[in-house]
């Protein structure tokens, strides 16, 4: 039961309670009323019209058909109770707190903007019907569109809030889920594979390209339980280990922080397509047995991926004539994405000594140097 629905029950409730106002200042006026038994009839009409509003709302939710004819059988209401509760007087009965039940009903189901509107609608009705503008439709017009708009808003706040829990408690579960899994791969799977390997190698020949094979499925194999318990963060971020996991296994290896990095879904998804441009170079140009490391950094106002290989290296300038030459996979592929996120790679190579490519990335849009990084400028 979320909090719409406990904010419609209240509201009916509520709306019930609320029509003793007109009818306790009808009976207390009832020999001064211009029209006593239109008076009676007005309030008979309210009572049916509450209870089937609220049947509605109860079968079939905040539908805009029955939320439109709410308000405009409140307004219907308010113009009827001038000319049914006239009393004598400079003002006629109001049908009092009744009016902000078609008020919270649009909050409940809109939003606060929509409950401010509603409260507007109803108060203008107020001003046209009941005598213009005096203090008595000031301060309706004041409570009704208050009413509205803090209303939707605590809706608002509270729909979020319930969003957050059902995701925190969906990602527990699949964590227990996955823990579960993960032990039983563990102690079935994964040792079997490290047996293989194992006894492979001490075995020799075919068997030992047997257990080669066996320990690099069991690598892949760790390396997906590890990537499967990545949560997914909310509000359109996206958690950048997540993205990086993909690429571990017997060649990668992945270090990162033990909590999320967290960046907007767009930035993370270029920074990833750049690292991974950096990890398909080592796979194209190195030999086939070249191990590459990422090592990914947490700095609060940035973020700082490293991928590192011990492959041949190359000489300086190699990139420029690379670019010279119109292979320009570097070029845009890497330093391209990462300019456009704001932020700096630097690239240090020497032949026989491997290559290291450094990203970094700014939290905020643009508020990284561009260009290289501090190292390989």
């Amino acid at each position: 039961m979320g909090i719409q629905t406990q904010l419609r029950r209240a509201n009916t409730v509520f709306r019930f309670v609320a029509l003793g106002y007109p009818v306790l200042f009808g009976a207390l006026a009832f020999d001064a009323l211009a029209r006593p038994l239109w008076a009676a009839l007005l309030v008979a009409v309210l009572l049916g019209w509450t209870w089937l509003a609220t049947e509605w709302y109860r079968r079939r939710g905040y539908e805009a058909a029955a939320l439109y004819a709410d308000l405009g059988v409140t307004v219907a209401a308010v113009a009827a109770s001038a000319w049914a509760l006239d009393a004598g007087g400079e003002v006629p009965i109001s049908v009092g707190p009744w009016m902000a039940g078609a008020v919270l009903a649009w909050a409940a189901a809109w939003g606060r903007r929509s409950g401010a509107i509603a409260g507007a609608v109803v108060s203008v009705a107020g001003m046209l019907f009941r005598g213009g503008v005096h203090s008595s439709t000031v301060n309706e017009t004041v409570l009704l569109v208050l009413t509205g708009f803090a209303a939707g808003h605590l809706v608002r706040l509270g729909v979020a809030a319930e969003q957050r829990m059902r995701e925190a408690a969906e990602r527990s579960a699949a964590a227990r889920e996955r823990e579960r899994l993960a032990r039983d791969i563990h102690d079935s799977v994964l040792q079997v594979l490290a047996l293989v390997q194992r006894r492979g190698s001490e075995i020799g020949g075919e068997a030992a390209e047997l257990g080669r094979l066996a320990g690099r499925q069991e690598e892949a194999l760790r390396a997906l339980v590890r990537s499967a318990s990545y949560r997914r963060p909310l509000d359109g971020q996206r958690d950048l280990r997540e993205l990086l996991g993909r690429h571990e296994g017997p060649e990668v290896t992945v270090a990162a922080p033990a909590t999320p990095v967290l960046l907007p879904a767009e930035t993370a998804r270029q920074f990833a397509a750049a690292v991974a441009s950096a990890v398909d170079n080592v796979r194209e140009h190195c030999p086939e047995a070249t191990r590459v490391w990422l090592l990914v950094e947490d700095e609060g106002d940035a973020v700082q991926v490293s991928v590192r290989d011990d492959g041949p290296g190359f000489a300086p300038g190699r990139l420029e004539e690379a670019a010279a030459e119109g292979r320009l996979g570097v070029a845009q592929s890497i330093r391209g994405r990462i300019r456009e996120l704001g932020g700096a790679v630097g690239i240090v190579s020497a032949p026989g000594a491997g290559t290291e490519v450094e990203m970094r990335v700014p939290r905020t849009a643009g508020g990284g140097a561009g260009g290289d990084a501090r190292r390989g400028r």
